[in-house]
């Protein structure tokens, strides 16, 4: 251990969630492909892989592929009409109150949440990025895929980090490509969830409010 991690302080907890579906009532890659009238298409997709019936990267491939030759300009729209979870920005306000590190672990974009999640005092953001080459989207992804093992491993890394035992990280999601790092918390939350992660989930919440969440973290935080 460096001696700026043995200097760090203890904090109350982890709390890690993803994106679409979950921090967000959007999914951020259906919002770009109704710029490109592709939807329909990409619903149809997305809704299979977090059933857990396609392969998570192989199902973000074929949609982005589906928005080549989209202009750049049009993630500046998608952003702007992003509505967060009801609840989700007071969860991590008094998450973040009682010292809890907050982050975000996406099948989704870069360059459409950080900027929200900035605003929101997130602390650490991992999404994957759209490859773009003359301000237009060129169908690809650019570096390695965010699937559940990357979600997974994101987690086990940002309890390293900040020294937090399993038993005081809290991870919320909705879909299968969520399950890896549900099983990794000492407390999963499946919200709103599709059966594959229910079925993994120690905590399932229906919604409409991810503040339903708030007592999960004070009992992890008290352990």
């Amino acid at each position: 251990m460096t001696a700026a991690a043995s200097a760090r302080p203890a904090v109350a907890g982890l709390l890690v969630s993803d994106v679409d579906s979950t921090f967000l009532t959007q999914e951020v890659i259906e919002l770009v492909a109704e710029h490109a009238e592709v939807r329909d298409r990409v619903e149809e997709i997305t809704t299979a892989a977090m059933r857990g019936e396609l392969d998570f990267s192989q199902s973000l491939r074929a949609r982005v592929a589906l928005l080549e030759g989209l202009e750049e300009s049009v993630l500046a729209e998608v952003r702007a009409v992003l509505v967060p979870t009801p609840g989700v920005l007071e969860l991590v306000s008094r998450a973040k109150a009682d010292g809890w590190i907050v982050a975000l672990v996406s099948g989704g974009f870069h360059e459409v949440i950080d900027e929200l999640a900035a605003a929101s005092g997130i602390d650490h953001v991992l999404a994957n990025r759209f490859e773009i080459e003359g301000g237009r989207l060129t169908g690809r992804v650019s570096g390695p895929i965010i699937d559940g093992t990357a979600k997974r491993h994101a987690l086990q890394e940002y309890a390293r980090m900040y020294r937090v035992p399993a038993e005081r990280i809290v991870a919320m999601g909705d879909g299968a490509n969520d399950r890896e790092m549900l099983q990794a918390a000492g407390t999963g939350i499946a919200f709103r969830a599709k059966p594959a992660l229910r079925e993994v989930a120690d905590v399932s919440l229906e919604g409409p409010s991810l503040l339903d969440a708030w007592p999960h973290l004070q009992t992890a935080a008290a352990r």
